[in-house]
């Protein structure tokens, strides 16, 4: 018995994933999509939304994802929840292998993300799941620090672009490298060594984390206080007060299953058409922040997944044509 080829399979469940499979079910291409080891993506560890358009109050990450999900089902689209450990793009339909057995596809749909690149002391990524003072964007995360004192670490054009969007919210911005010079181009350096808000800790690495402990409704929370810095050069050791820190040391976009099979810019962000979620390889979509190495925002990885999704039909209602063309 031959095994059924999916019209559309989307790879990630995040907001380019749910979006992708909201559009595809409604055109009744009857997608599957894989979720993987971590269902909802990197919004199911921020705690409060407030700039997703809709909801004028904000919303947490995990209960945004629910609902875009429990949305996507209600069209039809099959969610499984299974981690795909390779895929075979060389031939159509594709193949790809996971933990729950092989699944072929005629277009595939990548909506895998970015994860963040922690420091590495297990309690700063913690307490960004926790809402306890620690982010790795500080476009998501700064209007929650408004009047408070907070750091980011880092020293390339992302570092210092989220020092510089700080200073519109924070009381002082501390921006800590472990060298010292900056990798960032010049004017962005220009721009941050001249603002009165931003304060350069040169030859520092954050060797640890101080927290303290408040009451939230359910038991206690644990909040960042401040940070213990070592000096690169003589391993001297400092403290830092902040209530807010910014880790912005690059992030990885999830694409080792790939193999190499599509290329990649600098970073590691898969390459699509300008303009477009297209790949090199014809019905291969990349949507979302693993192929978005600029803004990395919730909704522009929904406008990517819509894309997508859109995109994947009309590709396959041209082969269609062709194919009935070709018939007559």
């Amino acid at each position: 018995m031959s095994q059924p080829v999916r019209n559309v399979l989307i790879i990630g469940g995040g907001p380019a994933g749910y979006t992708a499979a909201i559009y595809a079910s409604r055109a009744g291409l009857q997608p599957l999509l894989l979720e993987g080891p971590q269902p909802g993506g990197q919004l199911t560890i921020t705690t409060d939304i407030e700039n997703f358009p809709g909801f004028r109050d904000g919303i947490a990450g995990p209960e945004l994802m629910a609902t875009m999900r429990a949305q996507a089902e209600r069209f039809g689209t099959e969610i499984l929840t299974a981690t795909v450990a390779s895929a075979d793009l060389s031939a159509r339909p594709f193949a790809v292998e996971t933990d729950q057995g092989r699944i072929l596809a005629e277009t595939v749909i990548l909506a895998t993300g970015a994860s963040a690149k922690w420091l590495g002391l297990g309690k700063d990524e913690s307490l960004s799941r926790t809402g306890g003072g620690v982010s790795a964007c500080a476009t998501c995360d700064g209007f929650f620090f408004r009047g408070r004192e907070v750091a980011v670490v880092g020293g390339g054009d992302t570092a210092l672009e989220e020092a510089l969007y700080l200073t519109r919210f924070a009381s002082r911005v501390h921006l800590v490298h472990r060298r010292d010079a900056f990798r960032a181009s010049k004017a962005m350096q220009e721009r941050a060594l001249a603002h009165e808000k931003i304060t350069i800790h040169w030859n520092k690495r954050v060797a640890d984390l101080h927290t303290w402990k408040t009451a939230v409704a359910g038991g206690e929370q644990e909040r960042l206080e401040g940070l213990l810095l070592e000096d690169t050069r003589d391993q001297s050791i400092s403290r830092l007060s902040v209530q807010g820190l910014f880790v912005a040391i690059g992030h990885q976009p999830n694409t080792g299953f790939l193999n190499g099979q599509l290329p990649v810019d600098e970073g590691g962000y898969l390459k699509v058409e300008p303009g477009t979620c297209r790949t090199i390889i014809e019905g291969v979509f990349a949507a979302g922040d693993v192929a978005d190495p600029t803004y990395r925002q919730a909704v522009t990885a929904a406008g990517r997944g819509c894309m997508a999704a859109i995109e994947a039909e009309r590709w396959l209602a041209e082969r269609e044509a062709l194919a009935a063309a070709g018939g007559r």
